[in-house]
C-alpha cells in the first residue's frame, strides 16, 4: 500500500490504534452534522475493516491521516468509486478529521496530495468531490483545490432521508486542470 506524505501530513494504512479516536470522531455530531447519524463503536470498526478491505482489492481508499511531529491521529482523507445508487459515475475525493485538527489547512494539505496520487499515480481523467449543500467548510477546500462546481450537477442523495443532508453539491477536477 502506497503511503503519502506532505510537509505535516503522513496519510498511511490503518492501524488498530486508529479505531478508538475514529469512533470518537464517529460519535461527534459536529464532525457527523453533514454526514448523518452518529456511528456506535461496532459501526465505527466496522467501517475500518471495509476501508482496509477496498484498498487491498483495488489500491486506493481512505488513508488513516497523521500528524508527523505527533503521530497523532487526526482523520481519514482519500478516494473511493461513486456509489451504484448516485445520478453520476467517478471515483471521489473525500476527507473527515476531528475538530481539534479543523482550521489548520490539514484537509485541503492531505486532499492535494490525494489529487496528485489520483492525478499521477492512477491517472484518474476526473476526480470528484460531493457535500450537502450546507456544507460550507468542505466546499470551500474543494474551492482551494482549483475544483469547480456547476449547480446543473447538484443532486438530491437517494440514500439520505428528507431534510437537510439530501440537497448536495458536486465539485469536479479534471486531470491536468492543476492541483
Amino acid at each position: 500500500m502506497t503511503e503519502l506524505r506532505t510537509d505535516r501530513l503522513t496519510l498511511r494504512r490503518w492501524q488498530d490504534s486508529d479505531l478508538e479516536p475514529w469512533a470518537a470522531m464517529n460519535a461527534d455530531p459536529e464532525v457527523r452534522e453533514h454526514l448523518g447519524e452518529l456511528l456506535t463503536r461496532e459501526q465505527s470498526d466496522a467501517s475500518v475493516a471495509q476501508f482496509r478491505a477496498e484498498f487491498d482489492q483495488r489500491g486506493y481508499g481512505w488513508w488513516a491521516v497523521e500528524v508527523q511531529a505527533t503521530g497523532e491521529f487526526i482523520g481519514f482523507a482519500g478516494l473511493d468509486e461513486v456509489e451504484d445508487d448516485m445520478p453520476f459515475t467517478g471515483v471521489e475525493i473525500g476527507w473527515r478529521l476531528a475538530r481539534s485538527a479543523w482550521g489548520r489547512g490539514y484537509a485541503t494539505e492531505a486532499a492535494r496530495t490525494v489529487l496528485a496520487h489520483g492525478f499521477d499515480t492512477l491517472e484518474l481523467p476526473e476526480i470528484l468531490a460531493v457535500t450537502t449543500a450546507t456544507n460550507l467548510r468542505s466546499q470551500a477546500v474543494m474551492r482551494r483545490l482549483g475544483m469547480t462546481r456547476d449547480p446543473a450537477d447538484d443532486f438530491d442523495d437517494p440514500t439520505a432521508p428528507e431534510g437537510p443532508l439530501r440537497p448536495n453539491v458536486l465539485y469536479r477536477l479534471a486531470r491536468g486542470a492543476g492541483v
